[in-house]
């Protein structure tokens, strides 16, 4: 099959992470096309060499009716460029042009945390709810998205497919960070209000002897505790798990976090917050804790699981179960192309 995969940043994050996993996959035994728009290009370094790469200049997440309408026509001539067998469009603006630009019996169109447009942005979501005929499946992340789409009316062909991964390498690391604090407590996200950063540095404040890292942050953080330490936006963060005795997220919304899986690929123990499918994931007394936005909240979970030695082992193995069984690129991709072939 030609597949084309098409969405609206190149820069990384998790829909990125996606598209690459399953470019890098089906490349092995298809041709595989990734279209993007703007963004700092780093996605473009992540695909095979066998992935063909296709530049949209005015492919962009601002609204802009004449960009809007220049990003359709190279969408068009994309499809009659390489004339794919197969479009796959990733977030909610490549979903809407690529809709409107391609065939829809050739379309699959991948909500990557619905809740983005069914809570953060709302005023979009007719619009969703009127181009759900324009595609031949849609996919949520999380039983919880798939459910969400389905409540607001979003019903036509709508599947569920757990994003996957392959799993992050174990190599020891280094980091500058005093040795005397007792445990390690992880973050990956960027630096943006809906990954409550506000949150993760008042649950430290609440457990001065661990010490908490977060990277991703792309901008400099002077005031935080002492024992938080901002690392910057480092690529393939996930490995950084091998130093962290437990990975935590505070978030408004999600849909299903790579990182969250990065960790448990590692054997990691997670608390985060109770949005999107995490829970689905994360599983309560199993290999974590769901939690609310509480910072109290968090401290409990965090301090129960790393102040019990059996309990942190009993949740890095299943943490480590979990990923083996539901969250490798493998399941994912075969998931996909069962839908791709039918």
């Amino acid at each position: 099959m030609r597949i084309l995969q098409v969405i609206t940043l190149c820069e990384l994050g998790g829909a990125q992470t996606v598209v690459i996993n399953l470019a890098n996959k089906l490349s092995e035994n298809h041709e595989v096309i990734v279209a993007a728009g703007e963004g700092d290009g780093k996605m473009w370094t992540m695909l095979n060499s066998e992935v063909k790469k296709e530049y949209c200049k005015h492919l962009q997440r601002a609204l802009s009716p004449i960009k809007d309408s220049m990003a359709l026509i190279e969408l068009n001539k994309l499809y009659w460029k390489h004339k794919p067998d197969i479009i796959h469009l990733h977030s909610s603006k490549a979903g809407i042009l690529g809709r409107v630009a391609f065939p829809s019996c050739k379309v699959v169109y991948t909500v990557h945390g619905f809740d983005s447009i069914r809570l953060a942005y709302r005023k979009f979501l007719p619009i969703e709810k009127a181009m759900q005929r324009a595609c031949k499946a849609i996919v949520g992340v999380s039983k919880y998205d798939e459910n969400n789409l389905k409540a607001e009316g979003i019903t036509r062909n709508v599947h569920c497919i757990y994003n996957g991964i392959e799993a992050v390498e174990n190599r020891p690391l280094t980091i500058d960070i005093p040795n005397y604090y007792k445990k390690k407590v992880l973050c990956i996200a960027r630096l943006a209000a809906p990954k409550r950063a506000d949150l993760f540095m008042k649950v430290a404040q609440l457990l001065p002897e661990y010490a908490f890292i977060w990277i991703g942050n792309q901008q400099e953080v002077t005031e935080h505790p002492k024992n938080v330490f901002f690392l910057g936006n480092i690529p393939n963060a996930g490995v950084y798990n091998s130093i962290a005795d437990l990975f935590m997220l505070a978030s408004d919304y999600e849909g299903l976090p790579m990182v969250i899986l990065e960790a448990m690929s590692l054997g990691k123990p997670i608390v985060a917050s109770n949005v999107g499918g995490i829970k689905e994931i994360v599983r309560n007394n199993q290999n974590g804790y769901v939690v609310k936005n509480i910072a109290e909240e968090f401290k409990n979970k965090i301090e129960y699981i790393l102040e019990n030695e059996d309990i942190q082992d009993k949740f890095s193995k299943k943490s480590y179960e979990i990923f083996k069984e539901e969250l490798t690129v493998d399941k994912m991709v075969n998931s996909y192309l069962n839908i791709y072939n039918s």
